[in-house]
């Protein structure tokens, strides 16, 4: 009877594209979102029409706060998540990601993405169903709102954005700032009313969501990362056929590289037409400014240690000091 189902399920993969739903968040023309693109693209090529990859851009399908749930229970197979997302899930180590200023350099960022901190992270994804693919880069942070946020003490009261990180909370708190957390979609019209006083973003991000219309300063501060991971329902990738499932990790390898290849690019070109629009101020903080921004949020990594981990903070510290950071 078995065998019976396995060439049934084989067979009914054979006369009929599978589909992959893949839901996100963001805009077609951010890096994210173009990735998303060329994956459909190279996905399909590969598999020679046996796959069939629908794109759901900007919560057409799920908003933030529900994508997560419907990729667990199979109602979408593929989704590209903030880093920041699988802390709520119950995986606190990718809060790793979050902490202010604890990638130093990008050639940090990519030995514990692509090394073995990485894979190991991946795997804590698995008892919640999931399966992780790859990591997408999207960029540094901004800080953005209607004051100049030149020191810690300028964040005083302001209410600020964040996703939903215990991170990200900690950090703005430590800022004497108060922290909202909203679903991304949302962000645009809290900044326009006033619910929210600013945000912080990859210049992408506050470019194509058109945030920097409501926002009347952005400061250089390239205080924390973001990033996202691909991830797939663990029962549904488990259950493709072999070759279907190589073939799609190999268009997923190369469109891996397309995207972290663009997502520096966008997010300069993003910043130019920022700065272009006339509408926002944009600033880079002194030497002396970043020293204090850095005095100020350190104490996140020590408030986090048993959250995430103290020995996973420290391994990544220790990939700082191997390329030559202090």
């Amino acid at each position: 009877m078995l065998s019976a189902a396995v060439v049934v399920s084989t067979s009914a993969f054979a006369q009929s594209p599978i589909v992959i739903k893949f839901s996100h968040v963001v805009a077609n023309d951010t890096p994210k979102g173009k990735a998303a693109l060329r994956f459909k693209e190279l996905a399909e090529k590969a598999t020679n029409g046996r796959v069939k990859i629908e794109v759901y851009p900007n919560s057409t399908l799920y908003k933030d706060k529900e994508e997560m749930e419907a990729l667990q229970l199979g109602a979408v197979q593929m989704l590209a998540p903030s880093l920041a997302k699988f802390g709520p899930l119950g995986v606190k180590e990718f809060e790793l990601f979050d902490l202010p200023y604890i990638f130093p350099g990008r050639d940090v960022l990519d030995d514990v993405t692509q090394g073995a901190i990485g894979k190991e992270l991946f795997k804590k994804l698995e008892p919640k169903g999931i399966t992780g693919l790859a990591y997408w880069d999207n960029g540094f942070k901004v800080m953005s709102a209607n004051k100049p946020l030149h020191l810690p003490a300028d964040f005083k009261g302001l209410k600020m954005r964040i996703q939903s990180s215990k991170v990200l909370d900690a950090q703005m708190r430590v800022l004497g700032a108060n922290p909202q957390v909203l679903a991304f979609s949302e962000v645009y019209q809290a900044l326009q009313t006033g619910v929210v006083d600013g945000t912080e973003n990859p210049p992408s991000n506050l470019y194509t969501q058109k945030m920097y219309e409501v926002q009347k300063y952005v400061a250089m501060s390239n205080h924390g990362y973001l990033g996202y991971a691909v991830i797939v329902n663990k029962k549904f990738w488990d259950g493709l056929p072999a070759d279907i499932r190589s073939a799609l990790d190999g268009a997923m390898k190369e469109t891996t590289k397309y995207a972290n290849t663009i997502a520096q690019q966008e997010n300069d070109s993003a910043m130019e037409a920022i700065r272009k629009s006339g509408k926002t101020t944009v600033y880079n903080l002194t030497d002396e400014e970043k020293t204090q921004w850095r005095k100020a949020l350190l104490p996140v990594q020590k408030q986090m240690e048993n959250r995430i981990g103290k020995d996973l903070i420290t391994a990544v510290n220790q990939e700082s000091a191997k390329l030559g950071y202090k």
